[in-house]
């Protein structure tokens, strides 16, 4: 592959990486950092890769082992709990109900959604990317399907007046039984 057509490949799936690695680490310079090491590696890793038409599948295995090194960096800075906690104070208003529902998946099935539905991989590609069986990810994809199904169906039922009261509790600290 040459400079010129690794930087039209690397420009055509800019976006791609981002969205992958926020869907992994969550923190716009985390995923920044990522994306941009994942370039820089993938450049300097440029003459293994055997076939150009893989560099996509190729370049996202790059970035995921990128993602899960900064998360394995950071892993005792801030507990999941709270980081989620914060997400939602601060991300509820600006983010839909499906794109909470997305990020309150675990991690194997929330790559999986991002790859699938929102960058359009085949479930082949998401196979040789995560090297992960064809059947495994089926059955993932079914299961946080299901996982999106009852969320929103429960995000739907509830009223307004409960999510805003809910919030406001969350937000105040109101509502809780003193001791």
């Amino acid at each position: 592959m040459t400079k010129d057509a690794f930087i039209r490949e690397v420009r055509d799936a800019e976006a791609m990486l981002y969205h992958i690695s926020k869907s992994i680490l969550k923190n716009d310079s985390d995923c920044g950092d990522a994306v941009q090491e994942t370039i820089l590696k993938a450049y300097e890793k440029l003459p293994i890769l055997k076939k150009e038409k893989y560099f996509r599948t190729w370049i996202t295995r790059i970035l995921i082992n990128e993602c899960r090194g900064i998360l394995r960096k950071r892993k005792n800075v801030i507990p999941y709990e709270e980081y989620m906690d914060n997400m939602r104070l601060t991300e509820e208003d600006s983010y839909s109900h499906l794109y909470m529902a997305i990020m309150e998946l675990p991690e194997e099935l929330r790559i999986l959604v991002t790859l699938y539905y929102l960058e359009g991989f085949s479930q082949k590609e998401i196979s040789e990317a995560l090297d992960i069986p064809d059947g495994t990810i089926k059955s993932r994809l079914s299961r946080a399907r299901e996982f999106l199904k009852v969320k929103l169906s429960e995000e739907e039922k509830r009223p307004a007046t409960e999510k805003n009261s809910k919030r406001s509790k969350r937000i105040t600290g109101k509502g809780k039984m003193s001791c």
